[in-house]
């Protein structure tokens, strides 16, 4: 069935008592089903008087749009679906069946608070922090990161540090990782802090040298590069190993392991 608007470009009124995303990311959502013919999208979020609905009625009015609207607060859902019908326009309830229905299956009534989605609490806060952290003191860009962090990795090259350090950041965790080159002298910070924060990271050399081979590769460079040869694999890796017994820190080897099971096995030697 073929249906032609009489509008070619039909204005939408996008009404919330909080920001207004959601309404406006599940109204383009159904847009982009009559694509090409554009929707005028027009927000008037952090509505929440009668005053500030009375006024977006009557721009709505003045163009005949369309309202769409999130309100979780019943009084002024109900006053709006009254003034859209008396002024005869188009108005769809976006959330009020959803928590009518909600309230059903659970048997108690909703909070009819505005912007719960948005508010910040105290864990949300700690991750943010702690994701910041894990960039800024990412692959031993600064060692004062070293005596900071809740966990410090060592390692060679391509061992999984960084994915590591965002995945336990994601956790909450401040995580400093600390690459580990024959030419560079580790830091002094890694002698001085708690073994117990700090974690080695091995690897088989013939794994390393696969995953350092792809890795040029995708960078448009020579596989046969000192880098990815067998050698020098071997001999970062067994200076590693003796910067970490140096250490006393506990050490994984994460040859055939996902990032998830390794991050599994830190918090779990954290526990203990």
């Amino acid at each position: 069935m073929n249906r032609t608007h009489p509008n070619p470009k039909p204005i939408v009124y996008v009404v919330s008592d909080s920001a207004g995303e959601t309404a406006e990311s599940v109204l383009k959502a159904a847009a982009i089903q009559f694509h090409p013919n554009p929707v005028d999208i027009r927000r008037a979020p952090y509505v929440v008087d009668r005053a500030g609905l009375d006024r977006v009625v009557a721009d709505a009015a003045k163009e005949q749009a369309i309202v769409v609207f999130t309100l979780v607060v019943p009084e002024l859902r109900d006053y709006l679906i009254a003034q859209t019908r008396k002024r005869k326009l188009v108005s769809i309830d976006l959330l009020g069946p959803i928590i009518t229905t909600l309230e059903k299956a659970f048997n108690r009534e909703s909070l009819h608070q505005p912007g719960l989605i948005h508010q910040l609490d105290e864990d949300y806060f700690k991750k943010v922090e702690a994701v910041e952290f894990a960039v800024k003191y990412d692959d031993g860009r600064d060692a004062t990161g070293v005596l900071l962090a809740d966990i410090v990795l060592v390692g060679v090259s391509r061992t999984s540090k960084t994915p590591l350090s965002m995945y336990l950041a994601h956790r909450k965790f401040k995580v400093a990782n600390v690459p580990l080159v024959p030419e560079l002298q580790p830091p002094e910070q890694l002698f001085t802090v708690s073994p117990d924060k700090v974690i080695g990271l091995v690897i088989d050399p013939d794994k390393l040298n696969m995953i350092r081979r792809e890795r040029l590769k995708s960078l448009g460079l020579s596989d046969t590069a000192l880098y990815a040869q067998v050698e020098r694999i071997n001999k970062e890796l067994a200076y590693a190993r003796d910067i970490m017994a140096k250490v006393g820190c506990k050490v994984i080897d994460v040859s055939n392991k996902a990032v998830e099971e390794t991050a599994g096995i830190i918090l779990g030697m954290l526990r203990r």
